[in-house]
């Protein structure tokens, strides 16, 4: 029977000293982390440390979220909640997709797409003129790129587009002052140096040099299909692979591409740094406008696509701020971080978001 005490003893020791000993892979690690931030006075995580998000992409041409069936009205009083956390830019994600089209395009029409029942193009840019924003208009997509792989296809389709939207709409407009190429890829694509330099040639050319921006996304853990039911990959690029390939492509686009804004969402939260250090390496490398999209959804769960965690979308901010950005856009506010969505996580991440950065 004293043996067995004392093994009892022994055994309640160790592990009490073994709760007390943090592990180096443990959370409970107190060790400096750049994610996790010191506690401030008050108990709470410091305020106002990251990035402000100060651009939004407006998706009403889309195929993997919900249309919102807004109004004039609707899209008006959207226009000053943006307004009031301090965004000053908006990015018509694509002007069209596949058949469906923001604005009676006669180019467009003519090739078999459908009539839409408002000119959403000529109401955006109102509202950007009105409420002092910036608008940047987003390139057809015919959805060839997402069939075949070949970004190339883009180019013959905006042509017309390009031309045909400056014409009728960027010249009228003060608050049209820049371009979105459309195009979303990853890694090395075929025709992407060559697409995305004759597009963004053209859009410069025709509204005598206002700027544009490309938006891709990181291969990491997190890419997959959205259609799918796996949330990670086991093949994920490495930093360093993501740097040679990025290099050069911005070796082949920075002369007509100012800025580009990697989606973040596809990289772990302690990647962050890793990656946004080289994104930012890079842009200034090549005399470029590092930018992200902090993707105000959420990636981690089963069911595609709700607003983000705060805290997954706070980290993704000030990682942003620590690498040096110069501008947080996200895709996208409407849907993900208005208080109108028809989520009600949403104005919840509204709310959060003004108190974190202090915003009345």
């Amino acid at each position: 029977m004293g043996d067995r005490r004392k093994f009892l003893k022994d055994l309640a020791i160790v592990g009490a000293s073994a709760l007390v000993i943090p592990s180096l892979n443990s959370c409970n690690d107190k060790s400096e982390s750049k994610i996790i931030k010191p506690e401030g006075t008050d108990g709470l995580l410091i305020k106002n440390q990251g990035l402000k998000i100060t651009g939004t992409f407006l998706d009403e041409i889309s195929h993997d979220i919900p249309h919102q069936n807004w109004g004039v009205a609707e899209w008006d009083q959207e226009f000053r909640h943006m307004k009031a956390i301090g965004i000053d830019t908006v990015i018509m994600i694509r002007s069209g997709y596949r058949k469906f089209i923001t604005y009676p395009s006669k180019y467009l029409l003519g090739k078999g797409c459908y009539m839409p029942s408002r000119d959403l193009l000529e109401m955006y840019l109102q509202l950007a003129d009105k409420y002092n924003m910036k608008f940047y208009f987003g390139l057809y997509d015919s959805g060839r790129y997402w069939d075949t792989g070949d970004l190339s296809w883009e180019i013959e389709d905006n042509k017309y587009v390009i031309d045909e939207v400056w014409q009728n709409y960027g010249s009228k407009h003060k608050s049209f002052q820049g371009w979105y190429i459309s195009g979303e890829i990853s890694r090395a694509t075929k025709g992407a140096i060559g697409a995305f330099h004759a597009m963004g040639k053209q859009c410069k050319d025709v509204s005598g040099g206002l700027p544009t921006f490309i938006s891709p996304w990181i291969d990491g853990k997190k890419a997959v299909m959205a259609g799918g039911s796996a949330l990670t990959k086991e093949q994920a690029v490495s930093v360093q692979e993501h740097e040679r390939e990025w290099g050069e492509i911005f070796d082949g686009i920075h002369d007509v591409v100012d800025a580009c804004a990697f989606q973040d969402g596809h990289i772990d939260y302690d990647e962050l740094d890793a990656f946004f250090e080289v994104n930012k390496r890079l842009a200034d490398k090549y005399g470029m406008k590092c930018w992200t999209n902090a993707e105000t959804f959420d990636r981690d769960m089963p069911i595609k696509f709700f607003p983000i965690k705060f805290d997954k979308l706070r980290m993704k901010l000030e990682a942003a701020k620590r690498a040096g950005y110069d501008k947080a856009i996200t895709f996208e506010f409407s849907h993900f971080m208005s208080p109108q969505s028809a989520y009600l996580q949403a104005g919840h991440l509204y709310d959060r978001y003004k108190e974190y950065f202090d915003i009345k």
